[in-house]
């Protein structure tokens, strides 16, 4: 059905707003919104939009949007020290997938030639859904994010020599392409240098005059002009878009223009994301699946299971964490977008038939809707399971005295141990998870594995004869439970406590605890001590304006305090402080001059 631009905007954006959000509730994630969003208004499903070719290249331009975006958080030197992950890893990767599933297709007697195209192109992983899937997850930090990051860039390299070993293979080679090596791989140098120095050298100076001119419009304009300058030129010298416009970000990274960038192309990379995978699902040919159902479904299932295996068993040799093995796994078990380039190539070449080609298209293309049911497959089933698995017995603890005893290592509790073991206090740290108590012992920490609020592990911690209990421990449910514990349990313990906010540093008040330190608090104060700094102010007078807003915050919560259960009073008392807060800054700006007269500095 033909529509115009508008209409299909309509279309596109009406499927998403209605599919994504209802997904996302049903807890599928927004990915599989996508897909079902596409099986919905394409060819096999309302017939809404007939196009799928045109609106899949344009699409595309998301995946070049999203690689130019990272590469801007990747400076050049912790580019350069991802180096072994990038090419030690990815190429194992490649090779052990690739070897497994050629090995396999031969083993059914399959031509060779068909079966290498076809493990080669099924190798690589979709970067598009692997990556929208760790930032929807916040999992790119994590050592099982940062694995699949790197070998989702070194398979947008290693598509290159793919998409140019299939004319090798077939038997329409043209003369031509022989005879024109040399001039592509000096075109191809060129065009990197080209890219390498005009970021340095000419982009800089182009964003900084476009940035003096106040007009955001233009910048976004040029930012977006540069993305789809370096991406043509990447694609006419046969590399991929997405690398070019990663390594126009890494050049980028260290640039004062970086998060005005990200802030800029951020909308559209969702947008053109979000149509990629509405695209995706709309070219699932539910024809030649209804044609070759059981066909179709051995390869799937043959396809992941294989993968899956070979990616499980690396995951070892990457030293990624137990508990995230299988979702790295599930992650980049699916087929990638470079193999529906490697396989329309192939059958261009005659390397096999178009139904050969159509027949691996539709495996690639029910593998990538199958990543998200794997995952929700492991949110579900596998993690809570390993969870249950991963329980042991408490750590048996030596007998302690005089010591103090820490409840919660994280981020929190590290800076208070450090300090404290620092100053030779003997202590006892408690801990309920096993690979961070597995961590931490190899940098030298005694840790415990153990559930804090458990009566009987503080018993053996040595509560009753501990100098202190630092409450560090994440969760405010399991702080005030242990709180509850420790009072009634252990009443002459000392508590000082961690609270999240002002309501948990009232509840913990409650239970008796004086001693509580809101976690951001005393770090913000200090940072805007160093901001009055920063503009103008004399240390002395930035010290004490901190230190007045300091004790006036700390007045304020103990006057709101007898009234925090009311909600009524609550509010009122908040406003009153509020009110005194900003009576006391005009007093302030009015003494200013007469402070600064006076010698305040």
């Amino acid at each position: 059905m033909e529509h115009s631009l508008l209409t299909n905007a309509l279309i596109y954006l009406a499927a998403a707003v209605v599919a994504v959000p209802l997904a996302k509730r049903l807890g599928l994630g927004a990915v599989l919104g996508y897909l079902l969003a596409g099986m919905a208004i394409g060819p096999w499903g309302l017939k809404l939009i007939g196009d799928v070719e045109v609106i899949l290249h344009f699409s595309e331009f998301g995946v070049v949007l999203l690689l130019f975006l990272i590469g801007l958080e990747l400076e050049p030197s912790r580019l350069w020290s991802l180096r072994r992950q990038i090419f030690g890893w990815g190429t194992a990767q490649v090779l052990l997938v690739a070897a497994a599933l050629f090995g396999a297709a031969l083993l059914v007697g399959i031509d060779w030639r068909v079966a290498l195209i076809a493990a080669l192109g099924l190798s690589l992983s979709s970067t598009a859904i692997a990556l929208a899937t760790l930032g929807e997850r916040n999992l790119m930090g994590t050592p099982a994010g940062q694995a699949g990051f790197a070998l989702l860039l070194f398979q947008d390299i290693a598509a290159i020599p793919m998409i140019a070993l299939v004319p090798v293979l077939g038997v329409a080679v043209a003369d031509s392409a022989h005879a024109g090596g040399w001039q592509n791989a000096a075109r191809l140098a060129a065009v990197i240098a080209g890219v390498v120095v005009g970021g340095r050298y000419l982009v800089r100076p182009a964003l900084r005059i476009i940035a003096k001119a106040g007009m955001r419009e233009i910048f976004t304009a040029f930012a977006l002009l540069l993305v789809i300058a370096i991406s043509l030129l990447m694609q006419w010298v046969g590399m991929s878009m997405a690398l070019g416009a990663f390594m126009a970000g890494v050049l980028l990274a260290d640039s004062e223009y970086r998060h005005a960038l990200e802030t800029d192309l951020e909308p559209f990379k969702g947008l053109l994301l979000g149509l990629f995978f509405i695209a995706v699902g709309m070219s699932v040919d539910f024809g030649v699946f209804l044609a070759k159902p059981m066909i179709i479904l051995g390869l799937v299932l043959g396809f992941l299971a294989i993968k899956l295996a070979v990616l499980f068993l690396l995951s070892f040799r990457f030293g990624i964490a137990r508990g995230q093995r299988w979702l790295f796994a599930f992650l980049l078990s699916q087929g990638g977008e470079f193999a529906f380039v490697v396989f329309g190539a192939a059958a261009t070449a005659r390397v096999f038939a178009p139904e050969t080609g159509s027949l691996l298209v539709a495996v690639v293309a029910l593998s990538m809707v199958s990543t998200p049911l794997l995952l929700l497959f492991h949110d579900k089933v596998l993690e809570p399971r390993y969870r249950g698995q991963n329980k042991r017995e408490p750590d048996a603890i030596e007998d302690n005295e005089g010591h103090v005893i820490i409840a919660g290592f994280g981020r929190f509790g590290q800076i208070i141990g450090r300090l404290l073991n620092a100053n030779r206090i003997k202590l006892t740290i408690l801990d309920h998870d096993p690979d961070q108590i597995e961590l931490l012992r190899r940098f030298g920490f005694k840790v415990f594995y153990g559930d804090a609020t458990r009566i009987d592990l503080l018993t053996a911690a040595g509560a009753a004869k501990a100098r202190a209990l630092v409450l560090a421990i994440d969760d405010i449910d399991d702080s005030l439970a242990l709180a509850d514990a420790v009072r009634e349990n252990f009443p002459d313990l000392p508590i000082l406590a961690r609270a999240r906010n002002v309501t948990h540093m009232y509840q913990l008040m409650d239970r008796g605890v004086t001693i509580v330190e809101r976690e951001t608090f005393e770090s913000a104060l200090q940072l805007g001590r160093r901001a009055l700094s920063q503009l103008g102010f004399g240390a002395y007078r930035a010290r004490e304006a901190m230190l007045k807003f300091r004790e006036h915050n700390k007045n304020s919560v103990d006057a709101v305090y007898p009234y925090y259960k009311d909600r009524e009073q609550y509010v009122s008392m908040a406003k009153r402080a509020r009110d005194e807060l900003n009576a006391m800054f005009a007093r302030d700006l009015k003494n200013i001059d007469n402070e600064t007269d006076q010698g305040w500095d």
